[in-house]
This record gives structure tokens, sequence and C-alpha cells, in this order.
């Protein structure tokens, strides 16, 4: 007699997940303590000496745009990234500007590095939170909390965080974008009315993704979740029609509300230019000793495709990458639904997008990073059950449980401790280590950050500012600015 077939079921309806009977995460409450714990510890991590290094050639552009801003209004000025993230560092520099003046002593105040980059610390801390809540969606709460502890602590991770460039804002808003999708699907399936609502938060957040940078082929791994379940019989999580045109018009209001200047035209001329490769400066990019055409229409013909298979072997600490290397091939051992087809759409999808394209930096990894951190999630979860099955008694078992989480955390938060705050230099022991670091993608490891320094000493050093040049306004600031501390 053939073996029954058993007919697909979504997370939402039938969700197979992992046990929650790890020690630190088998009662709700422990659970968010620790989860509250990691936070705090991600957020710390992050803005630590947040200002150490210089600004990049991006981030200076945004920070004359925020000036733009602020003395003009909005415009089009660096019209070729969205709005969202240059709202959010305005108000975090006249913020800054405020403490400053009113708060904090002259002799420590926030400087503008640090301020630009605050709006990424907060949301890379809080998508602690996000990959938390979505992977025990998928997996439980044990998965959930070990996936959201290597986001807090991985060195890598922590270095994404810490760059004023958009990267960390589409993770979260990516995550959030699913964490409702998902919720939307769960509450169908338990017959509440009112689970399109969360259809519609979803909508809103994916237009805020696309008010933080133009990604708009992320909402295929959205779409792709919805439609690989469209034929299971007796379903109620339902969006054909009436509902997808709400759905597209929610994101659209939700994008030109958190991005208004899309509405002008000097940002779609400023898009024009950036997309036919004509404002593009970074022509090159050093790869492992070599130049690289590094322009995304060059694809094969650019920056190699084992740019970021190379980036996530030496840049991951070495315990969290053996995790992972156990985890991946476990995954695909739950039944269906458990949320392993999300995970294998969105790195699929991520692979084709950035793999192939001739431009490559190390930040578009920002969006692929928790995948490595799920799959080493997996493989501990395993690990830890097969060493605490050792013995039968339950404070043994739940001592070498305790011990091997802490073991998790410990490694990549003395990795990230030994490297800040030059998180990027991070390099594993594969790469070569310490003595390794800065060879393999030294535009992004170092990424202009010794450049104020540079032109501290060169202002110092000057027995006066040169007043015979034309620009001679822009050089007594620049003079002004270096001998009061700043850029």
């Amino acid at each position: 007699m053939a073996a029954q077939i058993l007919p697909p079921t979504t997370a939402g309806i039938h969700p197979e997940k992992f046990n929650d009977d790890l020690v630190f995460a088998a009662d709700r409450r422990y659970a968010w303590v620790v989860l509250a714990i990691l936070l705090a510890l991600a957020f710390g991590l992050r803005v630590t000496n947040l200002g150490s290094e210089s600004l990049g050639e991006d981030e200076l552009n945004k920070l004359q745009t925020v000036e733009e801003y602020r003395t003009n209004g909005i415009s089009g000025k660096n019209g070729e990234h969205p709005f969202l993230m240059k709202g959010l560092q305005t108000v975090s520099i006249v913020a800054a500007e405020r403490l400053n003046t009113s708060v904090l002593p002259a002799d420590s105040p926030i400087s503008d590095e640090a301020a630009i980059r605050f709006p990424i610390v907060l949301f890379g801390s809080f998508s602690v939170l996000l990959i938390f809540l979505l992977v025990s969606e998928f997996f439980g709460r044990s998965i959930g909390l070990i996936s959201a502890a290597l986001w807090a602590v991985e060195p890598m991770a922590i270095g994404f965080d810490r760059v004023a460039k958009e990267d960390s804002l589409v993770l979260f808003f990516f995550l959030l974008t699913n964490l409702f999708w998902i919720r939307s699907q769960t509450e169908a399936e338990v017959k509440n009315e009112k689970w399109r609502r969360y259809a519609w938060l979803a909508a809103a957040s994916f237009g805020a993704l696309m008010a933080s940078k133009y990604y708009p082929f992320f909402l295929a791994v959205t779409g792709a979740y919805y439609i690989i379940y469209r034929n299971v019989p007796n379903r109620y999580w339902d969006m054909k029609g009436v509902p997808w045109i709400k759905f597209l018009t929610i994101m659209a209001v939700s994008f030109v509300i958190l991005n208004p200047t899309i509405l002008l035209p000097e940002t779609w001329r400023e898009m024009l230019n950036f997309s036919s490769e004509k404002r593009i400066g970074h022509d090159s990019y050093e790869f492992l000793g070599e130049l690289y055409r590094n322009q995304m229409s060059a694809f094969l013909n650019g920056v190699p495709w084992t740019f970021y298979f190379v980036f996530g072997a030496v840049k991951t600490s070495l315990s969290t990458l053996i995790l992972f290397a156990i985890g991946l091939p476990l995954i695909w051992k739950r039944k269906l639904g458990d949320g392993r087809f999300f995970v294998f759409l969105w790195g699929v999808l991520w692979l084709i997008m950035f793999t192939f394209i001739g431009g490559k930096f190390t930040r578009y990894f920002t969006n692929a990073a928790p995948l490595i951190f799920i799959g080493a999630a997996v493989g501990f979860y395993f690990l830890a059950k097969w060493l605490s099955g050792f013995t039968s008694n339950k404070m043994v078992s739940a001592a070498i449980q305790i011990l091997l989480f802490v073991g998790l955390i410990a490694v990549p938060l003395s990795n990230s401790l030994s490297a800040g705050p030059h998180f990027r230099l991070f390099t594993n022991t594969i790469g070569g280590g310490i003595s390794a670091a800065g060879t393999y993608f030294p535009h992004d490891e170092f990424y202009d950050l010794s450049t104020k320094e540079i032109v501290a000493e060169i202002v110092r050093s000057a027995t006066k500012c040169i007043d015979s040049v034309r620009d001679t306004g822009t050089l007594r600031a620049l003079c002004s600015k270096g001998r009061s501390g700043r850029r």
C-alpha cells in the first residue's frame, strides 16, 4: 500500500516548529528577559564610540543633504536615494545640536559622525527584536532567540549598523513587512475576521522599505510565499482580486508619505543620472588584492561572483560558521510548512539579485546575514539537545544548555570587543585573523576611517590657511572646522 501523502500546510495553519524546550526559551517570560538583555547589548555595542571613524564619501553626501534640507527645505539633492533615512538623519542632527548646546559639556559634544549614524544604530538594534519575532513564527521561540542573539553580537552585523547607509533600514522593514504578512496568515487560519489588517500593515511596511531604498524586488519574497500556498485546500488566507489592489494602494500611499521628494522633478533627474551610471565615482573595487570594474551593468565582468561567499566565510565568527554548516542541512529535515520555504525564497532571491551584478559592496550582505544566523541557530539547537541528552538529570541538562548558550554568545561578543570600534576589520581564522584585516575588502573595511585625523593634522601643521586661491571661503571654513576638532 502506498504511503499517504500529506497536503502541504502553511506556517499559520499547522506550524511544524522546533520544540521550545531549551531551558532559556522554554518559559516565555525568561525568553523575553533574555531578549531585553540582547537588545541592550546590541544597542551598546553599536552606539559606543560611534563617531570614532571619519565620514565615508556616501555619509558625507548624506550630511550635505541634511544641511540642504535645513537651509532650503526638502529638495532633490542626493535624489537617487529615497528620503526616509535622510529625514531621520535630519532629526538626529538637530537633536544632537540641541543636546550639545543645552545639556552636554562643551568638551564632549555629540559629533556629526555619531549623529548622522545614530538612526541606523537604532533601527539595527531593534532588528534583534524583529528577527526574534519573525523566526519564532516559523521555527519556534528557541530558534528565534538564538538567531536574535547572533545578530546582536556578531561583529559583521554590528559593522553594518554603524554606517550611515540605507541597508540596515531595508532589513528592518523587510523583517517587519513579513512579520505582519505571516501574522495575517496565522490570524486568517484561526478565522479571525480582522486578519487583513495585518496584511495592510505589511503593505505599509513595504512602502517604508521602498522609502528607504528602491528595492522593489524584495516584494517577490512576500508574494512568492503566498503563491506557494495558493492551492492549499480549505484555507482562509486569501488575497484574490480587490484585496491585492488595496494592498498595493496602501503600499504606494505609505511610500509617498515617507518619501515626499519622489514628487520633485529634480529627484527624477538624479535617479535617471544614477541609473545610467553617470553619477558613479567608484568605478573600481579592490578585492583580494586586485582591482575590478565596480558597476552594476558589468555583471560577470565586474567584481567576481564569489565576493559575498568569501565575505561570509571570513567575516563570520568561526563558531557561528561551524554551526551554520551543521544547521543548514538540518533545516530541510522538517515537514512542509515550518518556514523553510520562506528562508529558501529569501536566500535565492538575494543570491540572484546581488551575486551576478558587477557592482558590489559588503554592506549589501546586510539583508542576507540573518540567513546565516538562522542556519546557525538550527545547528545550535540540535547540538545543544544532543549534548544535554547524555544525562537524565534535568538540572545538569539545563546547566549544559545554559553554558552552551553563553558560549554561543561569548565567542562573537569577544570578537566584537576585540575589533571595536573598527568592527568591519574583524577577520576570522579562516581568513587569516587580524593580521589579514583590510586585505580582502579594503574599500569597505577601512571606509575612510582616519580621514578626520589626517585633515586635523594637516590643519595643525599648516602655519596659515592659503588665501591666494579662488575658493577662499571654503578653505577658511575647512580650516576653522579643523582647528575646532571637527572634520
